[in-house]
């Protein structure tokens, strides 16, 4: 964290050619609120130190004894150290303690406000502004309405998106959709003319922090784009977990405005049948280790066995059973014999909660070996203006301070990363496995590897290049442009292989928008 912030600090003085002093001023008219800061961190950056030297200076970064010198940067040549000591004299003044360290990043004053809210909202993966307990929320963030379809009276649990209409929802939109009412033609309920027979059914999601759609803006540490409007959406970032659920493959259903456009399997069946309105729910998280979705279902899913609708639900962990910070990271992975336990487990308990009629889609692990041979020799967008921080570097400089995200991935050792994709394909296997042999109740199953390689084919097509299908910031998840693209070869297997899977389309779609479109917005 304090590389980044003095690295900013440091290209903006260059960029704009002011002092260091102006630059960190410049930035905190950029970040929403004001905060004072004081001059101490100019006398150590003056000194031409780059960032790593700085912040090791400052004791913000700790180095343990025996432990490796972690750096961004190459290191300087240097004849003295900053003066300055003490990071409690350093920066934010409102919270000289905490910061020091820089251990979380609930130091920063704009961000602690929220960080208990955050705490409860990661353990429960559940919207915490829910004031009925029916797991949906009327607000967007903190896993409210970006994640889950948004409640329409949140003073009433027996209302909320994907149960099945209650009387036909004649005086009033239990299930959320916008349709509501009787036709007074012919008496007949909106619901029951519109959506009976319909095969309504909702997307639920169970996946990891690239379902979630973890993106942090380039623009915010490329100094060459950065401005006040940068940073003005960083409260509702940094509420949503750094995650764009409401732009993302599976249940995005807003413009995008972090690149590319938004296409997802969610407006897709919408489309289809206009009765699906609001019925989604994101229920993905960000982690740095193997996802057993089963513990936390009962806790997280919404869905009345009784009550609602069928639904699809796509069971993604694309990267997390293979990807972790460890040194030893292969010994970290999840083996064959303990993804079949955590999976069947997870399918189990959706037996028990989902509706007869549900489907179960096995999404298998990505390669990622797409990553490093695409992105390994270019220029992160902190070293773009000096030329100085590849996306090698930046590995080597997250693994060092074990937080990379994928230790078996992003690496130059070839042989690591063969292992790792060898790793990833064994699982995916036994996801196929399960696909084909198991079988269940309420819902079928199948199996679709993650479309990788179709997506970049399709974007060569499109006269794109390959590492646009990557996260620029973390050089890890699915871009948006990649998300959008996966949706539509998802979309087309499913309608060549699953048709059942997404139901017919309502012939009633046009009188449903044209009736409803001033009452079912998101």
């Amino acid at each position: 964290g304090c590389v980044l912030v003095v690295s900013v600090i440091e290209q903006l003085a260059q960029w704009h050619n002011s002092t260091v002093k102006a630059a960190m001023e410049r930035l905190c008219d950029y970040i929403p609120g004001k905060y004072q800061i004081i001059h101490h961190m100019s006398r150590c950056i003056d000194k031409e130190m780059n960032a790593d030297v700085v912040c090791h200076s400052l004791r913000l970064c700790k180095q343990d004894p025996g432990q490796p010198l972690c750096h961004l940067y190459s290191p300087p040549k240097l004849h003295h150290l900053c003066e300055l000591m003490h990071p409690s004299s350093f920066i934010f003044l409102p919270l000289q303690k905490s910061f020091m360290g820089f251990s979380s990043v609930c130091a920063f004053p704009l961000l602690a406000n929220l960080c208990e809210k955050i705490k409860y909202v990661l353990r429960n993966k559940l919207p915490f502004e829910d004031f009925d307990g029916d797991k949906f929320s009327t607000f967007p963030t903190l896993r409210g309405y970006h994640w889950r379809g948004r409640d329409c009276d949140d003073k009433n649990t027996t209302v909320y998106p994907g149960r099945r209409p209650d009387n036909w929802d004649a005086k009033n939109d239990s299930n959320c959709n916008g349709i509501w009412g009787v036709d007074p033609k012919d008496g007949i309920p909106y619901e029951e003319k519109f959506c009976k027979g319909a095969d309504s059914k909702g997307v639920v999601l169970l996946g990891d922090s690239a379902g979630a759609h973890f993106h942090i803006p380039p623009e915010w540490m490329t100094v060459t784009q950065m401005s006040a409007k940068s940073f003005a959406n960083l409260p509702m970032a940094f509420s949503d977990e750094f995650d764009w659920p409401q732009f993302s493959e599976f249940t995005g259903f807003l413009n995008s405005t972090i690149g590319g456009w938004t296409d997802s399997l969610y407006l897709r069946l919408r489309k289809r049948n206009r009765c699906n309105h609001r019925d989604l729910q994101n229920i993905s998280q960000n982690v740095y280790f193997p996802i057993n979705v089963a513990p936390y279902l009962s806790f997280s899913l919404a869905r009345n066995q009784l009550l609602d609708n069928p639904a699809i639900v796509i069971y993604a962990t694309i990267g997390n059973d293979v990807c972790n910070g460890e040194r030893d990271t292969l010994a970290h992975m999840t083996t064959p014999k303990e993804m079949l336990s955590n999976v069947v487990q997870a399918l189990r308990y959706l037996d028990s909660s989902l509706p007869n009629g549900s489907h179960v889609i096995l999404t298998g692990l990505v390669d990622g070996r797409f990553l490093w041979d695409n992105l390994h020799d270019r220029y992160h967008p902190l070293g773009q203006l000096n030329k100085d921080v590849t996306y090698s570097q930046l590995y080597s400089f997250l693994d060092c301070l074990q937080v990379s995200p994928c230790s078996g991935w992003l690496t130059p050792n070839e042989t690591l990363r063969n292992l790792t994709s060898e790793r990833a394909i064994q699982l995916s296997n036994v996801l196929k496995e399960i696909a084909r042999s198991e079988k269940f109740a309420n819902f079928d199953i199948f199996y679709m590897d993650f479309p990788l390689r179709q997506t970049a084919e399709e974007w060569r097509k499109m006269g794109g290049e390959p590492w646009q299908l990557i996260e620029p910031v973390d050089g890890f998840h699915p871009s948006q442009i990649a998300a959008a693209l996966g949706t539509g070869i998802t979309w087309q297997k499913a309608l060549q292989e699953w048709p059942q899977v997404l139901g017919k389309e309502n012939p009633f779609n046009d009188q449903i928008e044209a009736i409803f479109k001033d009452q079912g917005g998101h």
